[in-house]
Parts: structure tokens; C-alpha cells; sequence
């Protein structure tokens, strides 16, 4: 069996059409329950954090950049949009292909109305920092769960190269408008968290800086806007720093030109059929050309480690990127320590490997995760009560998290998704093997990243209804 994601039903193709782009307005209760084995070949939708990075690189460089396999989720949707109103020419030329033609670095229009970015905080930080080398002003907002999420360790630094907040919500909070700056600085600037947003946003504004932008993080974080900025022409050099760091360099003021990416399958949506098909007896599942970049495989490395049968083949790359076939089989899963410098990995993962140590045999003890405490939700005791409903043993300790895993998993719990998408996925993974039925108190939100989640793990043959 071949699955591709279907279509949107949504018109994306009149981006400049001042629409929301969310339809998850009313909430969409699911019930998963026990099903037979999965099996089957399927490809996920494009990998998100590509996709965004993409557009924006494509709406910043001269020339034209044509995008294959763009996950068309309403999270990068909204990036597209955003680029169009900020003057690119943005058009989706068919399934999962898109056309930018770009305005060149700090090229950006001053936009007529707010940029709004729905659920997505990586769109939202990265062009914050685009349009904080920009000498325009810019208002940026969002839903009401985007809206409580901190903005101000994104300001911090950009402030620093010369934007200026000019309105906000308290702590930094959207809605917000930057001013950017007319002559940006460029800088030397330490993460305080491994975070490749933060470091993102300072390097997409310091394309627009004269001289030397320097990013340094203590533990290393996602590469992609890095290799990407190199394929686009920047000359942007990235050195070990520390034992677990780097020193990334980018010149500024570079001519970036238009590209060909071709986008991999996300290894983050990848994880929620991996660890379906690890959990369900019999089950035989084969993914397509996954991300297999190391700083992104986090979650496989743990999985193997807890004995799960992961295959890799038709490994080949693009724009930098590896990308792999996996071949995953059901497995008998037992429980480990995830070290904390593990966690920028695989830090979106954390919550379907939470399902896994459920029905591992053993205790799993997840390490070092105060960045879930940032994300669509208080991720980190979400996933505490997504467990605990269904009759899994589980402590939040500081910023661990301990799975005593069974082997099995009661279920019969409703699970609360506070808006978070990988909430409700992941809630839906664990009925898939659960001894009774876990229902999800809303499945709305699964778009933002996963389109198509529900029917493609239907089409494994998962029992959702």
C-alpha cells in the first residue's frame, strides 16, 4: 500500500486572500482504540521546520525558488502567507509544489495588515528575525494559544541588532509589533537555551547586518537554517564549540540566490506511525525518504536503544539533508535513561516516546526537559496527564519525566489536548494498542502539522472513530 496525503480541501492557491487559514474553530472528539497490525507503505507530510525555512530563505533571496514536498498544514500555510503579504510572490504550482520569487535580503514590504501565524511559533520567531533586519514595521499575532507563549528570549537578541519592540503583550506576548531596523548590528550572541529558533531568528536578521553575525550555543541544536542558508549562497561556516556545542559564523549581506528544495518527510510527524507500529503486535510499517539529519533522529536513537526493530535503506540527500527508508516492526520495548543533551533531538518527540515507555517493561526516565514547558501547551505535564488517565504510572520530577512502564496500558481515559496537536496524535497512537479505548477531546488542531494524520493511519489500519 502507497499513501500520499491528500490534496487540501482548503483554496490555497489565493494566498493574498485576507482568510484564515484554521479550521479549528469546533472542537473534533476522537475515540482509538485496539486495533490488528499495522501495516503498509506510507510518506508523511514534508518535514515542517524545512518547509517554513524554505519559504522565508526563498522570499529573501533574488530570483526563483521552486519548493517539492512542502507540508501543507496550516502552520506553513500561514508562513506562505505571511511572505506574500511581506512582498514576495508566493503561488502553489501543484500537489505539495510551490514557486517563491523573491524580494532579496532586508527586500521586505511594510505589510498592510497583521502577519498572523495561527499555531505556529516557529513561523512566527523565524520571521521576526527576517523582518528584524528589515527597515519596516511589522504587527505579529497569532491563536489564543500562540498568544501565551513567550516571545521575549526571540526579542532579546534582536533588539540588540538594532529592532525595536513597539507594542506587546505582557512578557513579550502576541500581539506584538517590531520595528526593524534600518542599519541592523551584527553580533556575538550565546543561547541561553539550545534552541534553534532563537538561533534562527538571529541568524535571518543578520543576513541584513554588515559584517560578521556569530551564533554560539552550548548544546547544539537543529542545523537546518544553516544548511539551508548555505544552499542558498550564504557563506555561513558552523564549528564544534565545547564538548556538545557549536560557533556559527554567517557574513552578512550576501545576494541570495533562488533554489530547488525538495522537502524530506518529517522524522517528527514520522514518529507517530513509528511508535504505532513498534506497540501494535504483528505490525510491519515502511516510511519514505525520512529525515535522517542527526541532529533530528533523537527519538530513533532511543527507540533502538529500548529494542526497537528500526531499519534503515535508500539512504540519498538533498540540500544538505539526509533522508532514509525505515522499516519498522512491532517490538518488545524496555525502559532506559534519555540523557538531557539528548533533548534537543528530539525535543517535539517526547511526547509519542512517553507512549512508548507506557508499554515498555521497566522504568523510562526522560531527562532535561524544561522546553517542553514552551510549547503549544505545558507539554511536559500534559503528557504527565495524558498517561495518568489511562492508568499509567508516571512522575514529573523538576524537569524529568518518569514512565514506570507495564508492558500494557489500561487506557479508557479522556485526554485533555490544550489546543497541542502532538497532544492529540500521540493520544491517539497510545489506543492504538491500549487494553480499552482512548478518547481525545479534540483532534481539531492535528492540521496545523498533520493534514492528513487520521486517514493515512487509517489506511495502516488504525480503528479510530
Amino acid at each position: 500500500m502507497w499513501y500520499l496525503p491528500r490534496e487540501p480541501r482548503r483554496d490555497v492557491s489565493g494566498l493574498s486572500k485576507d482568510t484564515n487559514l484554521t479550521d479549528s474553530d469546533k472542537p473534533t472528539p476522537l475515540q482509538s482504540r485496539a486495533s490488528g497490525p499495522l501495516t503498509g507503505k506510507v510518506r508523511v507530510p514534508g518535514d515542517k521546520s524545512i518547509s517554513h525555512r524554505a519559504l522565508i530563505l526563498g522570499a529573501l533571496a533574488v530570483g526563483e525558488t521552486r519548493i517539492s514536498g512542502l507540508l501543507e498544514g496550516e502552520d506553513v500555510l500561514n508562513t506562505a502567507k505571511s511572505m506574500q503579504a511581506l512582498g514576495a510572490r508566493v503561488e502553489r504550482t501543484g500537489d505539495f509544489a510551490w514557486k517563491v520569487n523573491g524580494v532579496g535580503v532586508a527586500g521586505f514590504a511594510e505589510p498592510r495588515a497583521a502577519l498572523d501565524f495561527g499555531n505556529s511559533g516557529t513561523g512566527c520567531r523565524l520571521v521576526m528575525g527576517a523582518v528584524a533586519g528589515c527597515p519596516v514595521s511589522a504587527v505579529f499575532d497569532g491563536d489564543a494559544s500562540l498568544r501565551s507563549r513567550p516571545m521575549r528570549r526571540i526579542l532579546d537578541p534582536l533588539e540588540k541588532m538594532g529592532a525595536k519592540v513597539v507594542s506587546g503583550g505582557e512578557g513579550g506576548r502576541l500581539p506584538l509589533t517590531v520595528q526593524g531596523a534600518r542599519d541592523p548590528l551584527p553580533i556575538t550572541y550565546k543561547t541561553p537555551v539550545a534552541s534553534a529558533q532563537i538561533k534562527s531568528a538571529v541568524l535571518l536578521a543578520g543576513l541584513a547586518a554588515p559584517g560578521t553575525t556569530t551564533v554560539i550555543e552550548t548544546e547544539a541544536s537543529r542545523d537546518h537554517t544553516e544548511l539551508m542558508l548555505k544552499h542558498f549562497g550564504a557563506d555561513i561556516t558552523s564549528a564544534q564549540e565545547g564538548q556538545h556545542g557549536r560557533r556559527i559564523t554567517l557574513v552578512g549581506q550576501p545576494e541570495l540566490h533562488g533554489a530547488t528544495v525538495v522537502v524530506p518527510a518529517d522524522p517528527s510527524s514520522a514518529a507517530f506511525p513509528v511508535v504505532a507500529a513498534l506497540i501494535v503486535e504483528g505490525s510491519d510499517v515502511v516510511l519514505s525518504d525520512v529525515m535522517t539529519n542527526p541532529l533530528r533522529t533523537g527519538l530513533f536513537t532511543t527507540l533502538r536503544e529500548m529494542g526497537a526493530s528500526i531499519e534503515e535503506s535508500e539512504i540519498r540527500g538533498d540540500a544538505g539533508e539526509p533522508m532514509a527508508q525505515l522499516r519498522v516492526r512491532a517490538s518488545k520495548l524496555r525502559g532506559v535513561e534519555v540523557p538531557p543533551e539528548r533533548a534537543p533531538s528530539m525535543i517535539d518527540e517526547y511526547l509519542v516516546l512517553a507512549v512508548a515507555a507506557s508499554f515498555a517493561e521497566g522504568t523510562t526516565i526522560m531527562r532535561g526537559l524544561q522546553e517542553l514547558r514552551v510549547k503549544e501547551s505545558d507539554r511536559l505535564e500534559a503528557t504527565a496527564d495524558m498517561l495518568r488517565v489511562n492508568g499509567v504510572k508516571v512522575e514529573v520530577s523538576g524537569d524529568d519525566l518518569i514512565v514506570e512502564g507495564r508492558g500494557h496500558v489500561p487506557g479508557g481515559g479522556t485526554v485533555a489536548t490544550h489546543m497541542d496537536h502532538r497532544i492529540a496524535m500521540s493520544a491517539l497512537v497510545m489506543g492504538c494498542a491500549s487494553d480499552q479505548p482512548v478518547t481525545v477531546d479534540d483532534t481539531a488542531f492535528i492540521a496545523t502539522s498533520f493534514p492528513d494524520f487520521i486517514p493515512m493511519m487509517r489506511s495502516l489500519g488504525a480503528e479510530f472513530s
